[in-house]
């Protein structure tokens, strides 16, 4: 398959990264995520001494998750967090990775907008609409159009970065584009006439979890350093909880480390009235632990306990529609919720 060439192309440049070795006596842990506010809470953990002193985090941003995943199934990373829908890929293609529970879900960061041309959903068929095919931005696009009455290959979709499907979208080349912030107030901004059709925090996408972000952990780690993960867990949700009482020292130190702008920062991750105005909800580690199906009471927002199941399932699903896998893979492979569970009751 596709996913499996590029995977494995991507993963042997990984010594031009200088991503190599296991963890090793110290303790390194090796990290990767791309740019972006919600994952930026490792670092948090780090700088703030959250961490077991034996313990040294390896932190590298890197903005293709492909690659990233690559490098996490050959064993050249430890922990890669990102968004959630790649599980079932992964385990489809016998990769040695777990999903191990979310991290954070949209609350308004993603959009569906559509230019000045579109009256209507109706008149999206036959046009051009940006979306990451085999991401949650194509499922997401996908299920908003059948709740139009439109079928998902009544448009063309084009594959498309959200920066990339922005300027598409501004110089007239796209019709309508699932973006994630800061892209689509970009688009909102500069295009006269584009107007925002559907967000994440709508109250259908919150209850379904479906716009969310997760970590991946690779099953060697699990297996030869599992005490190592539970501690860095633990300390990835103490810097959520750590930021809710700190959001404007926190969010500084993240957009450092992205190397982004604090306004940038803020309206997605919230401020002093988090994270009631930002546009990306974290999860604390019970509320994972809830949607894993590992900790009593339900989660946020009216969803199950137990629901990341579902998730898997529903992502499943639409990648068979999509034509990107060819089987159904049980949850219950690709998911460890243990370390969830441990973090918790430790």
């Amino acid at each position: 398959m596709l996913w499996r060439t590029s995977i494995m192309t991507l993963a042997a440049g990984a010594l031009a990264l200088g991503i190599v070795g296991a963890a090793s006596a110290k303790d390194t842990v090796r990290v990767a995520h791309f740019s972006w506010p919600g994952y930026g809470f490792l670092h948090i953990a780090k700088a703030k001494g959250m961490l077991p002193e034996n313990v040294d985090l390896e932190i590298s941003i890197i903005e293709d998750p492909v690659q990233s995943m690559g490098l996490l199934a050959s064993g050249q990373l430890d922990i890669v967090t990102s968004t959630i829908e790649f599980g079932p890929i992964a385990l489809a293609e016998n990769m040695p990775v777990k999903l191990l529970g979310l991290t954070n879900l949209g609350n308004g960061s993603d959009r569906i907008i559509v230019g000045p041309d579109i009256a209507s959903p109706e008149d999206l068929k036959g046009k051009k609409v940006g979306v990451i095919e085999g991401g949650l931005s194509q499922i997401y696009m996908a299920i908003w159009l059948e709740q139009q009455g439109i079928k998902w290959d009544e448009v063309e979709m084009v594959n498309l970065f959200p920066d990339a499907a922005a300027a598409a979208m501004i110089s007239g080349q796209l019709d309508a584009a699932e973006l994630w912030d800061p892209y689509g107030p970009q688009v909102l901004d500069e295009l006269a006439g584009s107007r925002q059709m559907s967000h994440s925090g709508e109250e259908y996408w919150l209850k379904e979890g479906l716009i969310a972000d997760a970590m991946f952990v690779s099953d060697a780690f699990i297996a030869e350093h599992r005490d190592l993960l539970v501690a860095v867990t633990k300390a990835r949700y103490a810097a959520v909880e750590w930021w809710r009482e700190n959001p404007t020292e926190g969010n500084a130190m993240i957009a450092e480390v992205l190397q982004w702008g604090v306004p940038d920062v803020e309206p997605i991750l919230g401020g002093v009235n988090n994270p009631d105005d930002g546009t990306l909800y974290m999860y604390s580690l019970e509320e994972s632990a809830q949607f894993c199906g590992v900790a009593e009471g339900e989660p946020p927002f009216g969803q199950r306990n137990g629901q990341l199941t579902d998730h898997w399932e529903l992502t499943n699903k639409w990648w068979l529609t999509f034509g990107l896998m060819t089987q159904t893979v049980e949850p219950a492979a690709g998911i460890d919720c243990s370390i969830l569970k441990d973090a918790l009751g430790g």
